[in-house]
């Protein structure tokens, strides 16, 4: 745009003022007086010229029902000629669609049956997608609770895994009186009756136990019936509560969720949730554990580099997640490390201290994740 300015008179008066210092900002500051009168003349250039539409373009352009001036939304169409045109109304073709449109009717299960060929339960189940919350729940309350037959007997607290699979291969289960050898055999207590060995299966399995438990030094995690001071025999209180605590309902058959050496102490799970277990237990879920080792002798940095370089177990090398040397106290003279590991390798901790060259007087393990060890030892809490 072009513009040209012919005169321009400027008169000004300033009144200055020094400029405060940093201590006077507070302070009030006689403002500047500024007095000027300006004068313009100015003149534009003629606006451009707007370009004009094709010939084919400026058919039916504005509509005579429009009154002038009005905004209208053009339509560009192709008409029967073939060529473009620009009209203030809608297609008619557009408005007979729209008139015409009718919402979608709801599918009769005729159709649906003939649409996922047959499967109609299928069908209506896929649609639509719900949350994870929601399919939680109707897992838990709706859905059907069929499970495999060994997994069924080891919930029934008959024996492990592996002793009822082997139970289901030497023809000593029944399902709804005929034998079954297959341990994969999809079952519900609920429904089917089960026999083992002759004895009927309760219909109700036990509901799903957490605890921890401080192991003491001399027991072992073992579930054998031979085995005088395992783990299990701490939790005898427990299981003569039972049936006050859970009545009708079968004791559940608890194992621990890996081991502890016999004289190594602390904290173990003990539960009968398979699936709880191998993910407390499996090195993929990456859960920490912390051990507090009692050492005999003097522990220098020499050793504590030693340890954190880790070492090769199993013809795998386990490097410690932490090493710390804790502080010294009044009644325990011995030096104590805080060791915190997340491989679960066999013998692990006691490995990573003798390879830098330490003696372990006592072990204890006092995490596993998010679970602390309880207060007492011999004791017991539910998760």
């Amino acid at each position: 745009m072009a513009a040209s300015l012919s005169t321009l008179h400027l008169h000004h008066q300033l009144t200055f003022f020094r400029k405060p210092s940093f201590s006077l900002l507070n302070k009030s500051v006689r403002s500047t007086r500024i007095t000027a009168s300006l004068e313009f003349n100015i003149t534009f250039a003629p606006p451009k010229p707007k370009p004009k539409l094709p010939a084919n373009l400026q058919t039916d352009a504005v509509s005579p029902s429009l009154p002038p001036g009005q905004h209208f939304i053009p339509w560009i169409v192709r008409g029967e000629d073939g060529n473009l045109k620009l009209q203030s109304n809608p297609p008619a073709r557009l408005i007979h669609d729209i008139a015409d449109a009718k919402t979608q009717p709801k599918k009769k299960k005729d159709q649906v049956k003939k649409e996922s060929g047959g499967n109609v339960k299928a069908r209506m189940e896929a649609e639509p997608k719900r949350s994870k919350a929601a399919r939680r729940f109707y897992n838990e309350n709706f859905r059907d609770k069929a499970q495999r037959l060994s997994k069924v007997l080891a919930a029934a607290g008959v024996a492990s895994r592996r002793s009822s699979e082997e139970l289901i291969f030497e023809g000593k289960v029944t399902v709804n009186g005929s034998v079954c050898n297959t341990p994969q055999t999809r079952v519900d207590p609920g429904r089917d009756s089960i026999y083992v060995n002759g004895n009927r299966l309760p219909k109700k399995l036990a509901p799903k136990v957490y605890l921890a438990l401080n192991k003491p030094k001399g027991y072992i995690c073992s579930l054998g019936k031979k085995e005088s001071k395992s783990v299990m025999c701490l939790l005898d209180d427990y299981f003569q509560s039972w049936d006050k605590r859970n009545p009708g309902l079968p004791k559940p058959r608890l194992f621990t969720v890996g081991r502890l050496d016999v004289a190594t102490t602390g904290l173990i799970i003990v539960t009968n949730d398979g699936d709880f277990a191998q993910q407390i237990a499996h090195p993929s879920s990456n859960l920490s554990k912390e051990y507090i080792a009692t050492i005999n002798g003097v522990v220098s940095k020499r050793h504590l580099f030693a340890i954190s370089e880790g070492t090769v177990i199993e013809g795998v090398h386990c490097t410690p997640d932490s090493v710390e040397l804790l502080p010294q106290q009044s009644d325990a003279p011995r030096p104590r490390l805080r060791i915190v590991v997340h491989e679960g390798r066999n013998h692990e901790v006691r490995e990573l201290v003798k390879n830098a060259g330490l003696e372990i007087h006592s072990l204890k393990r006092v995490r596993i994740g998010g679970f602390r060890l309880p207060i007492r030892p011999r004791a017991w809490e539910a998760c």
